[in-house]
């Protein structure tokens, strides 16, 4: 396993051989490595360059460092979608061969809070519903859900159906189609809400996606604050240049 010397420098030969051993499954996911000095000695380089190539693969999520019990691989993400296009979940759960489920957790109508009003354009005696719910991909918990509509686009049906698709119920009811949003990603560490609900482990982080939905006439119709599994979940935007 030592080190086979190339003109480059030897901490990105040494990344190089660990990457390719987590992807060729000889350290598996959320399996401890072997110490620094062990691992030092198997591949024939120094700490020193050893701690840089680590350094570098925790950046990159190859690998987590857990203070005073070791080091460990990440699992890999299953799901990668770019945000630039407005796709759903399901979608994403579909692609990699799994089946896309929901569980609904709760349902509640209030009248429209100052942020609400600001947000939807709505008076203050209007009712918006709020929609918690976790998706799922083979039974798993992977995303938790919350999202805000005015409580008159979505019509009495859609809390009886419970899994139905908020785009097409408002579609459905509202004769109101969303064509675009404005997305924010946030990293979350652990979350009291929504990191039990998805049943994570106290070192996995959340990438929550905070969502606001418009209409063809620029109208805000949806609000939607979405915790994803960081061990599940990539997401990328393709950026050029101009």
């Amino acid at each position: 396993m030592t080190i086979k010397a190339d003109h480059r420098h030897l901490y990105l030969q040494v990344i190089d051989r660990l990457k390719r051993d987590i992807m060729t499954g000889v350290f598996k996911e959320r399996e401890k490595l072997p110490s620094e000095f062990e691992l030092a000695k198997m591949l024939g380089v120094s700490r020193a360059t050893l701690r840089e190539a680590l350094r570098l693969l925790e950046e990159d999520h190859y690998i987590v460092r857990r203070h005073g019990v070791g080091t460990f691989v990440n699992p890999r993400p299953l799901f990668s979608a770019g945000i630039e296009e407005l796709s759903s979940v399901s979608a994403m759960i579909r692609q990699v061969g799994m089946v896309p489920g929901t569980n609904f957790l709760s349902s509640s109508e209030e009248k429209a809070a100052e942020e609400d009003i600001e947000r939807f354009g709505c008076g203050p005696d209007e009712l918006v519903t709020t929609i918690k719910r976790v998706r799922t991909a083979d039974g798993e918990p992977v995303v938790y859900c919350v999202d805000k509509v005015p409580s008159r686009l979505l019509g009495e049906e859609f809390l009886k159906r419970k899994d139905d698709s908020i785009f097409e119920a408002i579609e459905r009811e509202a004769d109101i189609r969303i064509t675009q949003a404005v997305a924010h990603i946030e990293p979350v560490g652990y979350d009291d809400e929504a990191s039990p609900i998805l049943e994570c482990e106290p070192e996995t982080a959340l990438l929550m996606l905070r969502q606001y939905h418009y209409a063809e006439g620029d109208d805000m119709i949806l609000y939607s604050r979405n915790y994803f599994k960081g061990d599940k979940f990539n997401f990328h935007v393709l950026r050029k240049r101009m």
